[in-house]
């Protein structure tokens, strides 16, 4: 399988999350990986509305890219904004702090890395292999 890559710019608003959501599951759906475009696009959800809460820097955009990768799917945002996610304990008084701990139940790994320029990357992996002709959604990879 080849790396296959679509980069997306969005608005910094709440309106760019469903819309983000929309465009991976026909990205997923084009490669034939209709099968974790549930659990790919509740990933984007999380990743891409923290972006859009937290990681806002005025006349900038955010940037997603989903790249189909051996074995996985890999969901990148990238914003320009220095501050990095903290996973904290969900609080059902707070109302938030699911975000993080479900991308780490859905995705085999994720992360946030530095980027060029300002900024950081926060990315996610769902593995897409099969077992008994089987998809894996949340199956972790061999460390």
């Amino acid at each position: 399988m080849s790396v296959e890559t679509v980069i997306l710019r969005w608005a910094q608003g709440p309106r760019s999350v469903p819309m983000a959501r929309r465009r991976l599951v026909g990205v997923l759906e084009y490669w034939g990986l209709g099968c974790v475009a549930d659990s790919a696009s509740l990933v984007l959800s999380e990743l891409l509305t923290n972006a859009v809460r937290h990681g806002r820097v005025p006349g900038r955009e955010i940037e997603t890219r989903f790249a189909r990768l051996p074995g996985v799917v890999r969901i990148e945002v990238h914003d320009a904004s220095e501050r990095r996610p903290m996973t904290a304990l969900p609080s059902h008084c707070a109302g938030g702090g699911w975000g993080l701990p479900l991308v780490d139940m859905l995705a085999a790994k994720w992360g946030v890395s530095a980027r060029c320029g300002p900024g950081k990357v926060v990315w996610a992996e769902l593995v897409i292999g099969e077992v008994d002709g089987e998809p894996q959604k949340h199956a972790r990879p061999p460390e």
